[in-house]
């Protein structure tokens, strides 16, 4: 197939979700959402090479024939029929009414025996078709040929074992020659086509053809083996019948003398029935006659010849079905054409609502018990009768399509099911669109039950690399839609790009799910998920001036969660506090380059958001701290310009004046923030980790920017002596108690307050380099 067996089930489920209000399409025969699956299944096997696993072949097989009996039982199920009258009411009316049309009122006046009839059209539409043998040009033609042999040699004559006694063959061409003659057989080559031709009768039976039984009897030249088949058809007569004109039918098929079927029937079922029953016969003949009158008289006969589970299926199914037809057309009574004149005679017979539900309700217990038993029937042919999918027909006979969905669903938690296996992603496929088709159709299915199957389904689209299917799975997830698609896409991970992860988010909106919720659980699940690896934030201060490590995959991780909640406008309240989340860990941990990252890919709205106002102010800080730290750079990016000796007066007078902007930015802007309430939390509204983040960020940069700020003041003396000054006057900022500067060089690990005095004590020596002994005169000058 041009596209994969996943996305093709998808399609099939989108189709029938947009008439999921209407169930006619949905159950239609040829369009409907099961024949459509089943379609599927018939496509791949016809695609499947040679060398494809022959397990592979069988389970699709197995689900095409499943998808078949859904469409069979659930268009009956779900189908309203109009009232029609009952099997009492048309003999009431006309004691001669035909015994099909007696039969099918019984059908419709009893759901489980519809539905059974349902089940065994379904067995004999599966069925394999048999293997016709070639046409033959006469009958028994090889022991015709020894026969007339024996009568012109006058040895048909000779008493004893004259004649045909002497090479074993039968001395006559009746039909029943083989019972009567003990020990005769018919010539080798017809033998053998007696042989192969009831085999492919009975296959033709099997698979519910019996007009091709017949036309086959009939091309072997053996006319009787067809009025045989002929009579297991119910007697018709349309003159006889109160059933309405079919408008398709054909007008010379409505001539009043025009009947169909067998007039005794019951005559030839005791006929057949002692023919299954004679030992005399071959096994073969026995065998088809059996299938032809399916009792539990001749019910040991026919379950020889089953070689399947669905051979044993169809076997009871049509027990149970012939029985209760006999049964229920016998208690009538009042039928003259099972009961004569003197059936109609005695009218039909009276039996109360009460009696009548009774025993229908014994007979379903008996069905029930009867079809359970066949969970252990051994088989010689294909798959056993606890494989799964034969499971799921039963159950789905028994009308017990909760208890199915839950028992898969049992054996998904508790490892019965191992993903390693050939079945896992068929069966989690199947299930999953059994569990949303039965919901689309209105049929109550367990939540729970239904919510893991398609979580595994999910995962199973997952491993196929089916991230566009996604969306529409996990939308049938109800309220836990939005959190599995989430956990979906923060399996993404690093593995898609940004515009992969805006259609992933999209499709949620495609499918029903609330986008912003998604973005926002998205975003949450993925920060959660990069704490669960990444180091935590304690022990000694991170340096932020020694050569940094590569990016980890959880810090890039990190990082891009912040994608989920920057695609839409509506979620930038979501982004602004997310961001602080991820700012607070990266400049904690010393990585600045990281932090500023991320500010490149969050939106410019998000600094002109004023609430919530402490969420606002952090981000504000944020950026303040990282304006400073741009024009500390470019600070270093302008001294390494000036190449001594490389620039013209005008060059150097052009950069000395850049050179001097830069660095009074930085004075102003990093004094700027010493003498503001720079990342100091609120206690009243701020949680301990977030207070203790802060704390420690401002321990490793509020040092980090005064002694680089200090330093650059005293380097820049030589083109700016001013500067010197302004170093030692910095000092006066940090001992100020009413910024309680001093505080942040307190914590191991970071810039202490020894470095930061240490530079001072530099910065007055080298200001009393011009001579003198007050170490205090550079203020002064």
């Amino acid at each position: 197939m041009t596209e994969s067996l996943f996305q093709s089930y998808a399609d099939v489920l989108s189709l029938c979700q947009i008439v999921k209000d209407d169930l006619e399409p949905l159950l239609d025969p040829e369009i409907g959402f099961a024949p459509r699956i089943r379609q599927l299944c018939t496509d791949q096997i016809a695609e499947f090479e040679d060398d494809s696993s022959q397990e592979e072949r069988e389970l699709l097989k197995l689900e095409e024939n499943t998808w078949g009996l859904l469409q069979a039982l659930m268009a009956a199920r779900k189908t309203e029929l109009k009232p029609k009258k009952t099997p009492r009411e048309l003999l009431i009316e006309n004691p001669y009414t035909p015994t099909s049309t007696i039969a099918q009122a019984l059908m419709q006046s009893s759901p489980l025996f519809s539905e059974l009839i349902v089940v065994r059209e379904w067995l004999q539409e599966i069925a394999p078709l048999p293997i016709v043998p070639e046409a033959t040009t006469g009958y028994w033609k090889f022991t015709k040929y020894n026969v007339m042999q024996a009568f012109r040699t006058g040895r048909n004559n000779n008493s004893g074992g004259g004649g045909g006694g002497r090479d074993g063959l039968v001395r006559e061409m009746d039909p029943d020659v083989l019972s009567r003659e003990d020990g005769k057989t018919l010539a080798p080559d017809d033998a053998s086509y007696d042989k192969s031709l009831i085999q492919a009768l009975y296959g033709y039976i099997r698979a519910g053809q019996l007009e091709e039984a017949i036309e086959l009897c009939r091309k072997a030249y053996q006319p009787w083996r067809a009025a045989s088949i002929r009579g297991s058809l119910l007697f018709t007569w349309r003159a006889l019948s109160t059933k309405p004109r079919d408008e398709d039918e054909e007008e010379d098929n409505e001539e009043p003398n025009f009947w169909q079927g067998n007039r005794n029937r019951r005559l030839w079922k005791i006929t057949c029935t002692k023919a299954a029953l004679n030992s005399a016969l071959s096994e073969n003949e026995r065998i088809l006659y059996a299938a032809l009158v399916p009792t539990p008289q001749t019910s040991t006969v026919l379950k020889a010849s089953c070689r399947t589970w669905e051979d044993h299926l169809w076997a009871q199914i049509s027990i149970m079905c012939e029985e209760k037809e006999s049964m229920e057309i016998g208690k009538l009574g009042g039928n003259f054409w099972e009961e004569g004149v003197e059936g109609v005679r005695k009218g039909v017979r009276d039996v109360s609502v009460e009696d009548e539900e009774r025993e229908e309700q014994e007979w379903v217990k008996e069905v029930t018990e009867t079809l359970e038993s066949l969970k252990g029937v051994a088989v010689s042919e294909g798959p056993a009768a606890d494989h799964a999918f034969h499971f799921s027909q039963l159950y789905i006979i028994l009308n017990r399509t909760s208890q199915l969905l839950e028992a898969f669903a049992r054996g998904l938690s508790d490892g019965s099911y191992r993903r390693d296996t050939v079945e896992y992603a068929p069966m989690c496929r199947f299930f999953a669109h059994l569990a949303l088709y039965l919901q689309i159709i209105d049929v109550t299915v367990p939540p729970l039950a239904t919510q893991t199957i398609l979580e595994c389904y999910l995962q199973v689209l997952e491993d196929a690399g089916e991230r566009d299917l996604i969306a529409m799975y996990a939308s049938a997830l109800g309220d836990n839609a939005v959190e599995r698609y989430a956990l979906f896409l923060v399996s993404l991970a690093l593995t898609a790009d940004v515009n992969e992860r805006r259609l992933a988010l999209t499709r949620a909106k495609d499918h029903g799910l609330d986008m912003e919720r998604v973005a926002i659980v998205t975003a949450e699940r993925t920060i959660e998920k990069a704490f669960e690896v990444l180091p935590a934030l304690k022990g000694p201060l991170p340096s932020v001036i020694t050569r940094q490590q590569s990016d980890t995959e959880s810090e890039l991780f990190l990082l891009r969660s912040i994608e989920w909640t920057v695609f839409l406008d509506t979620t930038y309240d979501t982004a602004l506090e997310q961001a602080n989340v991820i700012l607070r860990y990266f400049l904690a941990s010393g990585r600045v380059h990281l932090a500023q990252k991320l500010l490149e890919m969050v939106p410019s709205d998000l600094a002109v958001m004023s609430e919530p106002e402490d969420r606002a102010t952090e981000y504000l800080h944020y950026r303040q701290f990282f304006v400073i730290w741009e024009i500390l750079e470019k600070v270093v990016e302008c001294e390494a310009m000036n190449v001594p000796g490389g620039l013209s007066n005008e060059e150097y007078a052009t950069w000395l004046n850049q050179y001097r902007e830069l660095i009074d930015q930085a004075y102003e802007q990093i004094t700027k923030l010493l003498t503001s309430e720079w990342l100091v939390a609120d206690e009243s509204i701020s949680s301990e980790r977030r207070r203790r983040e802060l704390i420690r960020i401002r321990q490793i940069y509020v040092p980090e920017l005064i002694i680089r700020l200090h330093s650059l003041l005293v380097s820049s003396r030589h083109f700016i002596p001013e500067n010197l000054k302004s170093a030692l006057e910095l000092v006066n900022i940090v001992a100020d108690s009413r910024y309680r500067i001093y505080e942040d060089f307190i914590n191991v690990g970071g810039r202490s307050l020894s470095d930061y005095l240490g530079a001072v004590r530099q910065a007055v020596l080298v200001g009393m380099e011009g001579g003198g002994s007050d170490p205090l005169r550079i203020l002064t000058v």
